[in-house]
């Protein structure tokens, strides 16, 4: 089953379960992901096209990241009701994403992509990143393979 087809019968079992926050987070995500095949579309009124699977999971993947940052600055400004809820739609989000890989298979994940690539040096890092966006998208942080990548790369 795709994502966007899980992420619909969740909505609907939601909705049947009368489960106001995550109705209300898996609406979010339908609507994310109904943005996303606007802008893929280009305005063409007849064009048709769907996002894949990688690009929901990319969404997804957006969608923690932002209520990380938000969680965060309400902590921050004392303001604990609101991040607890932000909290809250992470777990309904994180449960349509894949689970994401511990240190070890990252660290074999970032071996294999610069063994694939050739990379040398810091130069490569992109060709590094690019093939594991393409393979492990949704599964592991970038932001925190970055780092990992360049201290191996130099």
């Amino acid at each position: 089953m795709g994502l966007k087809k899980r992420i619909s019968t969740g909505l609907k079992q939601a909705m049947k379960d009368r489960d106001t926050l995550r109705l209300s987070t898996l609406r979010l995500i339908n609507a994310a992901i109904k943005d996303g095949e606007i802008a893929l579309r280009g305005g063409e009124e007849g064009d048709q096209r769907e996002l894949s699977d990688a690009d929901v999971l990319a969404i997804l993947t957006k969608m923690v990241k932002q209520r990380h940052d938000s969680a965060r600055a309400y902590e921050e400004g004392g303001r604990l009701e609101l991040a607890e809820k932000e909290n809250a739609e992470i777990a309904v989000i994180e449960a349509y994403l894949p689970a994401q890989l511990d240190e070890a298979a990252q660290a074999k994940a970032i071996d294999d992509a610069i063994a694939e690539t050739g990379a040398e040096s810091l130069r490569d890092m992109g060709k590094v990143m690019g093939v594991l966006k393409g393979k492990y998208a949704g599964q592991m942080d970038f932001a925190s393979v970055g780092p990992k990548v360049r201290a191996q790369l130099s």
